[in-house]
């Protein structure tokens, strides 16, 4: 396969969430590896799936992975790499400064800033530095959904530039002598980057409109960059093999129209189609298939037997609508991996609570989310709104100079505008408008399409921090911040929808999110099985394989939680509504195909 044979030392993987980056990078690396070269995967990915995918248990140093000889696999753990980047700034201050300013350092390090800065770190040990990994010809890294991925990759020029510009000497990162000790580092990471010869940015997408949409947005963000060599990779590509069966006409046509309207810049690139595989991929044996290897389907995708697909079948999403709407008021809030449809499973929700008569702010915290595009028309009584972070760090930043530094000198104010210009500011900001955007629960609905599990846990983490980041710079938090956790915990006032795909990695890390989650003291209200087969009649031999291998993850989610819905597939993404009105899944099959 060209992809293959053009493959520079430094492989990324890139694209919207829930496209597949995980098990092309790591078929890549398999294939690569098979092909007799040396080859390390790393993931950067702070909801990393790599251990599940490759059924290895995996540490922050490379793991040889069984039966595939010169591969090996590491995750760089964002949190373990923040407990050592911070003991590595307060170490040599122990003992030196008094405690309380060593406490004061520790205070400065505990936010999501400095995890990502310290992943980082690790990072460009990789990259950055030809001498770290010295016995691999492959670096392929399995990077993290598509915003994530773009910060993490402007972060060379963006902490360069902070550390030149910032001479006050600390920051929210703490002494930035420890930063400056990186600095040569940083840099190397970023040539690493921009030279073609050395790194290629392989954008993942499937035959679908959004995540198409996202790949152009990610190559024009990279190009900007100066990150040019660039190659996409189409997964998932369904071809119907029965005509007779509208549900897989319907599949087939919707790709083929994708992939027609796809934008003629990234049409532009080199181009790897991979076919929509019967069997989740997981395992070494599956993944070898997704390159056409050959061999027999993994014997742990045998299908399940009739009697269990023909189980009892899931309720509707429409069944939970009494219950979300019996007070009145309240936060909804859909949550689970990148890519499981949690935005119009928001959508359908705002839309029907507004067929019932009650104003809806229909609003997102994920950076790739594409509400309005989700919705369509608009909707009489929905109030759509997006937490944009340049706006918020903006209106933040004055907030802080008008009161904290309003009786400061003229020094103390350059150095107070210096702190600002850290990227731990943006965090601050969202979260305080996050806060903002809870509180209106407290006078109506208020539907939140929230960012990829990891991008949720670090906003729901930031509590602590935020209050902590908060008095040093403006003294007091505000008072839905306050109100902010109590809130989420009070499942009254805040019900968690976690949604998934009937698949094992959706399934096993929505699992995961409901474990964090419980050790927050939040519970979920239910979760959500979304674009189904199960319920549907199929006969085209592909959905019909893939429809009965989801009653396994049926029963997953039957035993993980008490409330459990389902939303049937449907090629009419924009009518939100037509899982809710139809609750005969039949129906609404014939409907959608009539459509």
């Amino acid at each position: 396969m060209d992809f293959l044979e053009r493959a520079p030392r430094n492989l990324f993987f890139t694209g919207k969430g829930g496209v597949g980056k995980t098990s092309v990078a790591c078929a890549t690396a398999i294939a690569l590896a098979e092909r007799g070269r040396r080859v390390l995967l790393v993931s950067t990915d702070p909801a990393s799936n790599l251990d599940e995918v490759l059924e290895t248990a995996l540490g922050s140093t490379p793991v040889p992975i069984a039966g595939v000889p010169r591969l090996s696999a590491l995750n760089i753990d964002p949190e373990a790499a923040a407990h050592a980047y911070r003991e590595r700034m307060v170490g040599p201050y122990r003992g030196v400064l008094p405690e309380a300013a060593v406490r004061s350092i520790e205070e400065q390090l505990s936010g999501a800033c400095t995890v990502e800065i310290a992943a980082f770190d690790e990072f460009s040990k990789l990259l950055g530095d030809e001498g770290a990994a010295p016995d691999f010809e492959h670096l392929v890294f399995d990077t993290a959904p598509t915003g994530h991925t773009l910060r993490l990759l402007e972060l060379p020029a963006a902490w360069t530039g902070f550390l030149e510009a910032n001479v006050g000497g600390t920051s929210c990162l703490g002494p930035l002598a420890g930063l400056k000790a990186q600095q040569a580092l940083y840099d190397a990471s970023r040539a690493a980057l921009i030279d073609g010869a050395r790194t290629a940015l392989v954008l993942v997408a499937r035959a679908e409109r959004s995540t198409l949409t996202e790949a152009e947005r990610t190559r024009r963000e990279l190009a900007g960059l100066g990150i040019h060599r660039q190659e996409l990779v189409i997964n998932g590509i369904f071809r119907a093999e029965d005509p007779r069966d509208p549900i897989a006409v319907a599949m087939q046509r919707r790709g083929e129209q994708a992939l027609a309207g796809m934008p003629v810049a990234l049409g532009a690139l080199a181009r790897t189609d991979l076919p929509l595989l019967p069997f989740g991929l997981v395992g070494i044996e599956a993944l070898r298939q997704l390159f056409g290897a050959g061999g027999a389907a993994p014997s742990s995708t045998l299908e399940v037997s009739s009697s269990a697909v023909a189980g009892v079948p899931l309720p509707p999403l429409a069944t939970l609508i009494p219950e979300l709407e019996a007070g009145g008021r309240g936060v909804i809030m859909t949550m689970g991996k990148g890519g499981v449809g949690k935005t119009n499973v928001a959508v359908s929700l705002a839309v029907e609570l507004a067929h019932r008569g009650h104003a809806v702010h229909l609003t997102t915290t994920d950076p790739a989310a594409h509400i309005a595009e989700a919705l369509g028309a608009a909707v009489q009584g929905i109030r759509i709104s997006r937490i944009d972070p340049a706006a918020e760090t903006r209106a933040y930043s004055e907030e802080v100079l008008r009161t904290a530094g309003a009786n400061l000198d003229a020094a103390g104010r350059a150095l107070l505008e210096e702190d600002l210009r850290s990227p731990c500011t943006e965090e601050i900001a969202v979260f305080r408008a996050f806060a903002r955007i809870v509180d209106e629960g407290a006078h109506g609905f208020v539907v939140i399409d929230t960012a990829p599990t990891g991008h949720t846990l670090l906003l729901l983490d930031a509590a602590e921090s935020y209050h902590r980041e908060v008095l040093r710079t403006v003294g007091t938090a505000p008072e839905e911040v306050r109100r902010l956790l109590p809130r989420l915990r009070d499942p009254a006032f805040t019900k968690i929808l976690l949604v998934t795909l009937p698949e094992a990695t959706p399934v096993h890390e929505a699992a995961q999110l409901q474990r964090d989650l419980a050790r927050a003291e939040i519970l979920p209200f239910a979760w959500v099985v979304n674009q189904s087969l199960l319920p549907l009649v199929v006969t085209d031999p592909m959905l019909v394989r893939r429809r009965a291998n989801e009653a396994r993850f049926h029963e997953e989610v039957r035993a993980l939680c008490a409330r459990a819905v389902v939303v049937p597939w449907s090629d009419q993404l924009a009518l939100p509504r037509l899982d809710l009105v139809h609750p005969d899944a039949k129906a609404a099959q014939l409907e959608a195909v009539a459509l």
